[in-house]
């Protein structure tokens, strides 16, 4: 029994294991932080981890340990690799390139697939992937990373001659989409839970164009050579059947993931029969991802109101620089919230670190711009007068200026603080938690109450800083002030 393998006192050390963000990855990461748990490690959990790029970024740059990855994305995806290499010179080239490597592989191969409704397939004919060459007006939505993957949809529309457009659409939510007629034909991984449970017609990939997928442990070269062997002791421990229907209890017997797990190891004598296993409840989970919440925002928050109204100040003393300032600060807004998150991952890894970096840079225009919009607009009359008092401009800025123009500034700052709670979901993708790990989850699963249980207390959250903003001014901000805004 592997469970007694290794003494808990000699491996206090924490290894951190990723998750891409879907089904399968999610039951894998888990299986193996149990067993390495079960033999005492500590193990940091980063699931959600946007997709291949994120995962494998993390780990090329000693941001997690190890993460559940597939031969052929492995080759194609992220070596590019033209042909197919020998499993020893694949190693090899990961591990010289990138003192990487992979390990005993699971047992099973999860390949790409073209999947369609059977009326589908009976209206158009469709048994081989071939067949959709006759057929370039079938509605079809495929995921955003196989759009662009190296073995992903340009290259397959290439080879079999395709000429169909597809759309993207998010994995999880992508069958719900095709038992409700809205698409015909999206791609899928063979062993997904969904399959059986739509009765979908899998269309032969009648030239080869995939390569094998088999699910092996991706690692760091660094790794523990005690946590590398419990590892590679799941070598061998699926096949396709098994790995479905593992899918399938996460996806239609509402287990969670963790419970799948531990049920596998379990069943395989992996680890203890007689250790405990406990579900978290739900109200400490949405708690403890709300306070992660609150802290990657805030944090962003506090930093940009340090340096954004200072430089706003600064603006207004400067007036020929706050056009082109305001202007750069500007198109950092029209960057998509989760390219910018991804644009952060090769300066700052992933977690805390770039999560804040992306939500500061989202900050400062509301804050720089109403800042100095707020001091531009200082009557000029005013400022003659405090002038002709006698007051340096320093003075004036402190005692007048300032005071005036405050009401502004802070509806900047709650502007700011808003935006922030929703773009802050998003962070997730990159391994930050917080409310967003819910939301993520819930698409992969295509569930709609995961969902809601982050979408909800984020709104709230929305809400209540809404409200703590408008008693602050209140406080802070003089009625007649106040007044002469609204007017």
């Amino acid at each position: 029994m592997l469970g007694s393998v290794l003494s808990p006192e000699l491996n206090s050390q924490t290894i951190r294991v990723g998750a891409k963000h879907f089904n399968e990855s999610y039951i894998l990461g888990e299986i193996m932080s149990q067993l390495l748990e079960a033999n005492g490690y500590r193990v940091e959990r980063n699931f959600n981890l946007g997709g291949t790029l994120v995962c494998f970024e993390s780990l090329k740059n000693d941001q997690i340990d190890v993460y559940p990855e597939y031969t052929g994305t492995i080759s194609e995806a992220i070596l590019k690799l033209s042909g197919k290499l020998p499993d020893a010179e694949l190693r090899e080239k990961l591990r010289s390139e990138y003192d990487l490597e992979t390990g005993a592989g699971f047992g099973f191969n999860n390949t790409y697939a073209f999947a369609v409704k059977k009326k589908t397939a009976d209206k158009y004919g469709l048994k081989t992937i071939s067949d959709l060459a006759s057929h370039p007006d079938i509605k079809t939505a495929v995921s955003y990373e196989f759009l662009k993957r190296k073995d992903g949809w340009e290259n397959l529309a290439g080879v079999y001659g395709l000429k169909i457009e597809p759309s993207g659409i998010d994995h999880g939510l992508a069958y719900q989409a095709l038992d409700e007629g809205k698409i015909e034909l999206t791609d899928v991984y063979s062993t997904d839970g969904e399959i059986p449970k739509y009765d979908l017609v899998i269309l032969k990939d009648d030239k080869s164009y995939f390569p094998q997928y088999m699910g092996v442990p991706f690692y760091r070269v660094q790794l523990d050579e005690k946590a590398k062997k419990l590892i590679n002791s799941l070598g061998g421990s699926f096949n396709d059947s098994i790995m479905q229907s593992l899918n399938a209890k996460v996806l239609y017997e509402k287990k969670t993931f963790a419970e799948v797990a531990n049920e596998f190891l379990r069943s395989k004598g992996l680890i203890r029969n007689e250790s405990k296993f406990e579900n978290r409840s739900a109200a400490s989970e949405i708690l403890q991802k709300t306070l992660r919440h609150l802290e990657i925002t805030a944090i962003s928050l506090l930093i940009a109101i340090a340096i954004a109204v200072p430089l706003g100040i600064m603006l207004s003393v400067f007036s020929k620089l706050s056009k082109p300032v305001l202007y750069m600060t500007g198109l950092l807004q029209t960057i998509p919230s989760i390219a910018l998150l991804a644009l952060m991952i090769p300066l700052f890894g992933i977690g805390l670190v770039p999560a804040v970096a992306a939500l500061f840079l989202y900050s400062l225009l509301p804050i720089l711009r109403n800042t100095a919009i707020g001091l531009f607009s200082v009557d000029p009359v005013i400022r003659k007068v405090a002038t002709g008092m006698g007051l340096t401009m320093r003075q004036r800025l402190r005692y007048v200026d300032i005071p005036i123009a405050m009401p502004t500034i802070f509806a900047g700052i709650k502007t700011a603080a808003v935006i922030n709670i929703g773009t802050a979901t998003l962070a997730a993708f990159i391994g930050a938690g917080g409310l967003g790990e819910f939301i993520v989850t819930g698409l992969a699963l295509n569930d709609t109450s995961l969902i809601l249980k982050g979408a909800i207390p984020a709104a709230l959250l929305a809400i209540i800083t809404e409200f703590l903003f408008e008693l602050l001014e209140k406080l802070l901000i003089p009625e007649h002030l106040k007044q002469k805004l609204s007017t």
